[in-house]
């Protein structure tokens, strides 16, 4: 793949000295559904704001399918759809006609049969002519989803989409996200359910104090940082760890008739039979073991901590 969108050494510093982005470089490539993750103030919103030309950058450049977005902004614009955080539409107009004008906004001829596509796809058609104030939020956010790709972006900017959204609408935006992608549309997320992005993605990029931590596709991402987890529940209570085990680092479980052994599935050796034979050793008698994967989650909550 190729990539649709370049970020080279992107800073943005606010007046009074805030530095919210601190030399940023990533490729975004066509195609990918690339999750940004961070906590709040991590400059997330502000890299999707300079990208789609809502703040100016400081130092740094962005190109938009080979279109710079500053010196070429209405080329690199028409190529960009964004989904904000806010929801802003104007309560009293109603659904088609709040989509058709953010089509003309960008310059496209009108075309009802692929605003009609775009609301039946996202369960809106039957609303075509409902004012926005009598929607429910998560109705709202369809439409903000419908109005980012009236033009026919090639990539659109998730920012929080599902933020207050209930289940059952999340499950059906994402279902959309993926016709989307399978459709050809570059999809870049933020979100703070990190479970979504576990599932969603094909590439995870960790953004911390304006820093780009790590962009690495999902699954070698959790191959090589994530741990595995054995978990040794005992047929008789342990209040104390022998020290014969101490090389281990064994900790107690939720109570003291469970273990926990923390090991590198990668590694050349697990530990694990020498484990379960000093166990045995020790006259400590098992009951059952079970064995877990880090999740993203774990992962992105030791790269944060760990960031000074």
């Amino acid at each position: 793949m190729s990539a649709i969108v370049s970020i080279d050494n992107l800073t943005k510093t606010y007046d009074g000295g805030f530095q919210a982005l601190k030399g940023v470089t990533l490729d975004i490539e066509e195609g990918e559904i690339l999750s940004l993750l961070g906590p709040n103030g991590a400059g997330k919103t502000t890299l999707i704001s300079i990208i789609c030309g809502i703040t100016n950058p400081s130092t740094g450049r962005v190109t938009v399918g080979g279109h710079d977005i500053i010196s070429d902004f209405r080329a690199a614009r028409r190529l960009l759809g964004l989904v904000p955080q806010e929801i802003n539409l104007q309560p009293l107009e109603r659904v088609m006609n709040t989509v058709r004008f953010t089509r003309g906004l960008f310059g496209q001829r009108p075309d009802d049969a692929y605003l009609e596509k775009i609301l039946t796809q996202l369960s809106l058609w039957d609303k075509r002519d409902a004012q926005i104030n009598a929607l429910s939020g998560g109705m709202k956010r369809r439409v903000l989803i419908a109005k980012a790709l009236s033009h026919n972006p090639r990539v659109l900017f998730l920012d929080e989409p599902t933020a207050g959204v209930d289940v059952e609408l999340r499950k059906d935006m994402w279902e959309t996200v993926r016709e989307l992608q399978a459709e050809g549309v570059t999809i870049i997320l933020t979100t703070h359910y990190i479970e979504e992005a576990e599932a969603m993605s094909d590439r995870i990029g960790v953004i911390a104090k304006g820093e780009l931590m790590l962009v690495e596709e999902k699954t070698a991402l959790m191959n090589r940082m994530g741990q595995k987890r054995m978990r040794i529940d005992l047929q008789v209570p342990l209040p104390e760890i022998p020290s014969s085990l101490a090389q281990y680092n064994l900790s107690h479980g939720e109570t003291p008739s469970s273990l926990v052994y923390d090991y590198d599935a990668k590694g050349e050796r697990t530990g694990i039979t020498r484990l379960l034979n000093d166990l045995s050793a020790a006259g400590i008698v098992l009951r059952d073991v079970q064995t877990s994967q880090s999740s993203l989650e774990d992962i992105f909550v030791s790269l944060v901590e760990d960031r000074p």
